[in-house]
């Protein structure tokens, strides 16, 4: 069930520190949409289980819907793709209905073990602009902290992504995060053998905190093509180490939604981050290492929580308008039409 609840303090927050600083129209590059009744396919894999307590659904009608109510007097596009969790056949072809009735840009699920050529052919009969692989679609047998990229992402995908030019979505595995040197390793074998593909590291690496940053970016800021989105991403130095090694026309905002919707804000201790929700609105989180409960009443929402942190980042590098519209809408808009 998806429930978009939208109180007097997130209007607060919306028309004080969100509405003058979004641009009118703006691009969500990170959105998934999913069924509750799609078949299970693939397991957690060493992935983020919170996400399973804010919804087990949503509608490509409940995602237009939930931008009309957080962002009532902008307009927004998403880049739209199927949840991780689901059967990627079942999923793929809602996104593709979808995409047909209200005309968003979309992304195809892969699974490691897809046909190249039959992916390539259902990728340009669907009319998507490129894939988003994820872990959870690995083979069985590699234990969840030995996965690498190329597990999920295999080179016969990214050969196919990069004939064509297409956008590969990517969520990097391992306890490490973006300070892994394998992740740091297979992500420059892919800027180095695949240039002409259009390479997003989802999440910033997945930094959320300073001590998953390590000195990635130190590397990661000899690239030439690579790009980032800071998709649920509330951390202020992952952002502006990014912002630092790349420059704002390679950063895009993305949601992640449905999880944008989780009323939270996010500490980090000892290099670990950790989600604060009101008392009980989620239930028993006891078994949620990421997770922490709060009797504070003004609590909003991680949509606007991140753009917040981002904003943060701005003031602190003086950012120009252009830099934001950058991040914003600009930087998506390349993308979405260079294919």
């Amino acid at each position: 069930m998806y429930n978009l609840v939208f109180n007097d303090y997130d209007r607060k927050v919306y028309e004080t520190e969100i509405k003058d600083f979004v641009p009118d129209t703006f691009i969500d590059f990170h959105t998934h949409v999913t069924r509750a009744h799609f078949d299970v396919y693939g397991s957690h894999n060493g992935g983020s289980t919170w996400t399973d307590l804010i919804a087990d659904e949503l509608t490509a009608e409940d995602l237009l819907r939930t931008y009309t109510v957080l962002f009532p007097d902008k307009k927004v596009t998403p880049l739209v793709f199927g949840g991780c969790l689901c059967n990627p056949n079942q999923v793929n072809d809602y996104v593709y209905e979808k995409r047909l009735e209200f005309g968003f840009p979309t992304l195809y699920r892969t699974d490691y073990a897809m046909d190249p050529d039959e992916m390539e052919a259902k990728i340009k009969a669907g009319g998507f602009l490129g894939i988003k692989p994820y872990l959870t679609n690995c083979p069985p047998y590699i234990p969840s902290k030995e996965t690498r990229i190329f597990d999920f992402l295999p080179h016969s995908h990214l050969e196919v992504c990069n004939r064509n030019g297409w956008i590969v979505m990517l969520h990097i595995p391992r306890e490490g995060r973006l300070r892994d040197k394998v992740n740091i390793a297979q992500l420059m074998e892919i800027e180095e053998k695949y240039p002409n593909l259009k390479l997003v590291v989802a999440h910033i690496g997945r930094a959320y905190s300073l001590e998953d940053i390590g000195d990635a970016f130190d590397i990661l800021g000899k690239t030439k093509n690579m790009m980032f989105d800071f998709t649920a991403n509330l951390c202020d130095d992952a952002i502006k180490a990014c912002i630092e090694a790349v420059g704002t026309e390679r950063l895009i905002f993305g949601s992640d939604l449905y999880v944008a919707i989780m009323r939270m804000y996010r500490i980090t201790e000892n290099g670990v981050y950790y989600n604060v929700v009101p008392r009980g609105y989620y239930g028993n989180v006891e078994g949620e290492p990421h997770m922490r409960e709060s009797d504070e009443t003004d609590i909003t929402i991680m949509m606007y929580e991140q753009i917040r942190a981002f904003k943060r980042v701005a003031a602190q590098l003086k950012l120009s308008d252009k830099d934001v519209e950058a991040v914003f809408y600009t930087n998506a808009k390349k993308l979405i039409e260079a294919i």
